[in-house]
């Protein structure tokens, strides 16, 4: 099964929205696997519009030429990614990824493109055709490039297959499949074709559902089609979106387990959005940075991080490449808050292979703020352990006090 463990790797939407270029790929790719590696990062994600020309932002152009193949199937722009030259697609830089030891990714919208279904072109292998599979009446409120698909017909189905199998041709290793995950009961059945192109086109691929927020209620279809779903809407760098992500992860944490993991999005860490303005930074403190990813960790979203690598100072840096944080995404289980206040938070994550557990304390308030957890909380004689982002020990005692910034937290692996 993939997805054993939360996906971690880097994303190119936060920074460089849909304008991408295959340079900046591989210059982030390569700082992946000489920095961070080793740490479990390994995903390399093209966002939205890589077959778009003129992309130059975070924004849509209405009804933008995109470049496709005779059957409609979406190829990247070569102006940007010249690599994909003579029909190549993705496969030369997705081949230059696999060769540092990581994983390639690609962005997807449902549907097709509405130009295919306006030039009647066929599906690849089939002798079905991109105006039968498209729904005019299923399109994206916010991005104007595709129709969604009727479902109950074949040339659906024909469609999604032939373009998951062009992805695994191409090497993909993830897709990130938009407009799609908060579109309940509509997108059902749509969800239902994606997931079984994907599972059947010859590679094991990751599927990733957006935007959020997913319904709660559809929890067990989403564990069954997907193995990550958004949770929220677009996640950026304010601080009262990180605060409203505690009540998502509360009710969403009992659902995490291998092979399929609620998504809190992308980290908005380190150099952002880059088109707009190159010196643009996480408006994130650190305090807030440290809150973002131990919440993270300890709930097992996956990590998807969202700054121009290349740009990485060492605070940013420290963050991503805190072994022991980051271990709780493969070392624990069953996380779940033991509260959540106005003003504070606390959640524990028992490890599994018994030696201990993880304890995560949050400052939400706008003050500094003690945050306590008890030996009875965790239901043990004492605590002891370690703080994980300083180091610092904690020495045998009945109730655990940490004295938090606003907004700031710790995390300690107890025993």
């Amino acid at each position: 099964m993939i997805a054993q463990t939360p996906p971690m790797g880097w994303n190119s939407w936060d920074c460089y929205g849909a304008a991408v270029t295959e340079d900046i790929v591989l210059k982030n790719a390569d700082y992946m696997a000489a920095h961070l590696k080793p740490f479990g990062w390994e995903y390399v994600v093209v966002d939205i519009q890589w077959s778009r020309a003129n992309a130059q932002d975070h924004s849509y152009e209405p009804f933008a030429e995109l470049t496709m193949d005779e059957y409609g199937r979406l190829t990247p722009a070569v102006n940007r990614f010249p690599s994909a030259k003579g029909g190549a697609g993705f496969r030369p830089l997705a081949d230059y990824v696999h060769s540092l030891g990581l994983k390639f990714g690609i962005h997807i919208m449902r549907g097709l493109p509405r130009m295919a279904a306006h030039r009647r072109l066929p599906v690849a292998d089939s002798s079905c055709f991109c105006h039968l599979a498209a729904d005019a009446h299923s399109i994206c409120a916010w991005n104007p490039d595709m129709y969604g698909l009727r479902c109950n017909t074949p040339d659906a189905k024909a469609y999604y297959d032939s373009i998951f199998r062009l992805y695994a041709a191409w090497g993909v290793d993830f897709v990130k499949c938009d407009d799609i995950a908060r579109e309940y009961p509509h997108c059902r059945k749509e969800i239902e074709l994606i997931s079984g192109a994907c599972r059947n086109c010859g590679r094991e691929i990751v599927l990733s559902l957006s935007p959020g927020p997913a319904p709660l209620e559809q929890a067990e279809h989403l564990k069954q089609y997907a193995n990550m779903w958004r949770i929220t809407d677009d996640f950026w760098d304010d601080w009262s979106l990180l605060k409203a992500m505690f009540e998502r992860a509360e009710k969403w944490c009992i659902h995490a387990g291998p092979g399929h993991w609620p998504d809190a999005d992308m980290l908005p860490l380190g150099a952002l959005r880059q088109c707009e303005d190159p010196e643009s930074r996480s408006r994130f403190t650190p305090a807030e940075q440290r809150t973002m990813m131990t919440l993270w960790c300890i709930m097992r979203s996956p990590l998807m991080i969202g700054g121009e690598l290349t740009k990485n100072d060492e605070a940013t840096l420290s963050l991503l490449t805190n072994g022991d944080v980051l271990g709780m995404l493969k070392d624990s289980f069953c996380a779940r808050p033991l509260r959540t206040l106005p003003e504070e938070s606390a959640w524990l994550a028992p490890r599994r292979d018994g030696r201990g557990f993880y304890a995560a304390l949050f400052n939400l308030s706008d003050r500094k703020r003690t945050v306590s957890l008890s030996a009875e909380d965790a239901e043990c004689a004492a605590l002891s352990g370690r703080e994980l982002w300083s180091g610092k020990p904690v020495r045998k005692t009945g109730v655990l006090h940490a004295a938090l910034a606003p907004h700031d937290a710790a995390v300690y692996l107890l025993k």
